[in-house]
């Protein structure tokens, strides 16, 4: 698990932290372009070999892999002494960072990785330490010494400290604590009261309880405040030091609307785990419908990072969680299951075939929790009766003569 505490660094610290991050953003754009250098040096036009635009390497030079570049560092230290600055295992972990980002290329089909411009780094990560640098109200850190921190929270017993990782934040400043525990923790399994929940734009989420939550709309409200903010900067000389003030200002509104949003999520998915034992909730994939209409919207409710916290809390408390099918929820009738088609304009549900009336995001909250159920249900549960018990959960081999024998066969001698 990751404990995020804030820490209050000395000036001198924060300059040796800045001066580290830029240290690892020019090595992180070193290895990148040897990558970029080896690639390019292995294609050409398809009818004849370029000399101006690719660079001409030899056929038998490898490519620069993560262990290549790991190695080349203490070398490189000789040529650039500026590198002698940064913690060794701080340094390594820019090279690996590089690499992470090139395997997310080739293997999960993200982006080419990209140059860090001046300011891009916002991060350090401390893998390692002999002994637990955290003691009292202090953090203890490789060529930095001790930093006050605000331990808001203490750290379990039976954990250990595995890496640290120091983040600035609209120039606040964060210590992600990632702790372990040898402990097997078991999935929770489906048990107790059910419930499901629907996510929208006019009401946040509506459950099949009834409950309905109004959303925030944290961008909205501080929309105002933000353009302000922004049109100033416009006007401010870049990189000058009445731009880098107004820049931290934005930043800092921008933290602000972050971490409200963040608590509000973990507040409800808090709830949620206290009205049921089962929650449930729809499988979409929120980056296709924040490229609407309603995008920004979509975008400042932050329905991704809500089912994320969700479902990490559910796991935490030992409540079950699990997503269904978001297909023709707001038209299905969760009593009788007929469908009806309803635009966004018509709020409540009122069904034609078995005259079932309610609110139309409670009644989608209905659907998805009948859904989960049928998902997770057994034969027993789905209403399979077998005097037998074959195929049920539990039940052994039956030696019964009366055992229970399928009617796919046949019942009566065939005529010849």
């Amino acid at each position: 698990m990751n404990y995020c505490y804030r820490i209050y660094p000395n000036i001198t610290q924060k300059q040796s932290l800045f001066e580290w991050m830029d240290i690892c953003r020019v090595a992180y754009n070193y290895g990148l372009r040897e990558i970029k250098d080896w690639c390019n040096s292995r294609k050409c036009m398809v009818d004849r070999c370029s000399i101006s635009h690719e660079y001409i390497m030899p056929a038998e030079y490898p490519f620069p892999s993560e262990v290549n570049q790991l190695n080349a560092l203490p070398n490189a230290k000789k040529v650039f002494p500026r590198l002698h600055e940064v913690p060794s295992q701080v340094l390594q972990q820019a090279v690996k960072q590089l690499h992470r980002a090139w395997d997310g290329f080739q293997k999960v089909g993200h982006g080419f990785p990209r140059f860090k411009k001046f300011g891009q780094f916002k991060s350090l990560l401390f893998p390692q330490f002999k002994q637990n640098p955290v003691s009292g109200a202090h953090i203890a850190l490789p060529k930095l010494g001790i930093i006050p921190i605000n331990l808001h929270r203490p750290i379990p017993n039976g954990f250990v400290v595995k890496q640290v990782r120091i983040i600035n934040k609209a120039d606040i400043w964060y210590a992600s604590i990632n702790i372990q525990c040898d402990v097997s923790v078991p999935n929770p399994m489906p048990h107790g009261h059910p419930i499901g929940v629907d996510v929208g734009l006019e009401k946040f989420l509506a459950t099949s309880e009834g409950v309905l939550v109004k959303s925030p709309k944290f961008l909205k409200v501080m929309q105002s405040k933000l353009k302000l903010l922004q049109r100033r900067l416009s006007r401010k000389k870049k990189r000058s030091k009445n731009y880098e003030k107004q820049r931290i200002k934005v930043a800092k509104l921008y933290h602000t609307i972050e971490n409200t949003r963040k608590d509000f999520h973990f507040k409800q998915a808090h709830a949620l785990c206290d009205a049921g034992d089962m929650v449930f909730m729809e499988d979409l994939d929120y980056r296709v419908l924040a490229k609407g209409m309603l995008g920004k919207h979509m975008l400042d409710s932050g329905f991704g990072q809500f089912r994320t916290i969700t479902k990490y809390v559910c796991w935490k408390r030992g409540k079950y969680f699990g997503e269904v099918s978001a297909r023709g929820t707001s038209q299905e009738c969760p009593e009788c299951g007929s469908l009806s088609g309803k635009d966004l304009s018509i709020r409540v549900h009122n069904c034609q075939e078995c005259g079932f009336v309610c609110d139309r995001d409670v009644a989608s909250g209905l659907v998805i929790r009948n859904r989960g159920l049928k998902l997770i249900s057994t034969d027993g549960q789905s209403g399979i009766q077998n005097v037998c018990a074959d195929g049920l959960p539990g039940a052994g081999i039956s030696q019964s003569r009366s055992k229970s024998k399928t009617l796919l066969g046949k019942t009566r001698k065939s005529k010849k």
